[in-house]
């Protein structure tokens, strides 16, 4: 039976009849066998094999690796101004914007550690060529929805850090009013729409975003030509809502862009162990849209791809699914003791430190000098002193605002006859007042 709703064919014809021979003394799988695997991540010791029906060469040439602009421009002889990737202004743009990222989680570990912080803080160490090379392509009206791990995500979208660092302080004058933490932050202004405690819980929100531009432009008849990114983590691609909004979003083709920071590590369990296919990029085919593999330590591939996407996105065609391999310097938490990662494979990642690449892109192509760059880190090493000491001598909220935002009529409960909030009696504490 035909649809009007068909989703155009990206595979060529599968045979379908093939069968597992699984012997009766031998388990299914043997996780901690070697297998040799494109997939660049902790595969030495734990790989899985994959056993797919079709090969590679069956899929649309939608999908891709790494992007093709990449590859034509890196071919080029690099002697001309007119065969980099970046000019001299992108690339100072896009090295303070990682500083800043960097700096400022190094100063959120030690306001944690002297008790500035409280509960759970995850810290974006090593990842920062993703929020750069996505967010710095960004409108102001474009809409971005982070994870727990979204102080730079928001930093990147122009929420002063300021602002950041009095929320994660608690303080009044955070960009939540110190009521969302290390893992809520959201700005209206910037169209910031929050980061999410729980794994994959942004994603349905980022669907609905995209949905509401699609809406204003082909249904309102508005100028809209607003996009949605929104970034996960690898150990959020098993959720169901990751699949479901997948779906959504290329029936309907919705201006969104769905990025995996996948750093191979979900806390303590190895992206491997955890997934029958450890190549995520995969599964956006599935679904009709395009999928990629990116090098998320280079914050100028991620920017290549992410140009595509976005324009993909921007002009009406539809979502992309972009899987960028990163790697987090630090533990899970700034309370994970990071015990359970192999000490070789983090020095292997940290020689690729994507600060330092992009700093050496820029020397070799003269694009900046030392003065440039050491000029960056002196105003970002002063700009985040400013945000602590900004955060630290601001205000703590009211007690009235305890119950501000908890229910969509905020009289409907906690408020007495007299109009006052019930938490402003002296005795609420105590759980005598009358509610």
């Amino acid at each position: 039976m035909s649809s009007a709703l068909a989703v155009p064919k990206i595979f060529h014809s599968i045979n379908y009849n093939y069968s597992y021979n699984r012997s009766n003394d031998k388990p299914l799988f043997d996780p901690v066998k070697s297998l040799q695997s494109s997939f660049l991540g902790s595969v030495n010791k734990l790989s899985i094999p994959l056993k797919i029906p079709f090969s590679s060469s069956s899929v649309s040439s939608t999908v891709v690796a790494v992007s093709e602009v990449y590859k034509e421009k890196k071919s080029k002889p690099a002697a001309s101004p007119s065969n980099l990737l970046i000019t001299k202004e992108e690339g100072l743009v896009l090295y303070e914007d990682m500083t800043l990222g960097r700096v400022f989680e190094d100063m959120c570990a030690q306001m944690y550690y002297r008790g500035k912080m409280f509960g759970f803080v995850h810290l974006y160490n090593g990842q920062e060529a993703i929020s750069t090379g996505f967010i710095k392509l960004l409108t102001q009206k474009d809409s971005v929805v982070s994870t727990y791990r979204d102080h730079v995500h928001a930093l990147s979208k122009g929420v002063p850090a300021r602002a950041v660092m009095s929320e994660l302080f608690g303080k009044a004058t955070g960009c939540c009013r110190g009521q969302g933490g290390s893992m809520h932050m959201f700005s209206k202004e910037h169209n910031v729409l929050g980061g999410f405690a729980f794994i994959g819980e942004g994603i349905p929100v980022a669907t609905g975003a995209a949905f509401t531009s699609k809406y204003k432009r082909e249904v309102l008849k508005e100028n809209c030509d607003d996009v949605t990114v929104v970034f996960f983590g690898d150990g959020t691609c098993n959720n169901g809502q990751f699949f479901e909004c997948l779906n959504m979003a290329a029936l309907w083709k919705l201006p969104i862009i769905f990025v995996v920071e996948n750093n191979l590590w979900a806390i303590g369990m190895s992206h491997v162990r955890a997934t029958s296919d450890p190549e995520i990029w995969k599964k956006g085919p599935a679904f009709g849209m395009p999928g990629v593999h990116v090098d998320g330590m280079d914050v100028l591939k991620v920017r290549e791809v992410a140009k595509d996407a976005v324009n993909r996105a921007r002009s009406g065609g539809g979502p992309t699914l972009v899987e960028c391999e990163t790697y987090r310097f630090r533990g899970h938490s700034l309370a994970d003791p990071d015990e359970l990662r192999d000490p070789a494979e983090k020095a292997r990642y940290s020689v690729r430190d994507p600060i330092a690449t992009l700093k050496k892109y820029l020397i070799e192509n003269k694009l900046a000098s030392e003065a440039d760059l050491k000029a960056i880190e002196k105003k970002i090493d002063e700009l985040v002193e400013e945000a602590v000491d900004f955060a630290d001598q601001s205000p703590a909220p009211l007690r009235s605002q305890l119950l501000e935002n908890v229910f969509a009529d905020p009289k409907g409960f906690g408020i007495g006859p007299d109009g006052k909030y019930r938490c402003e009696d002296p005795k609420f504490t105590e759980g005598t007042a009358q509610v």
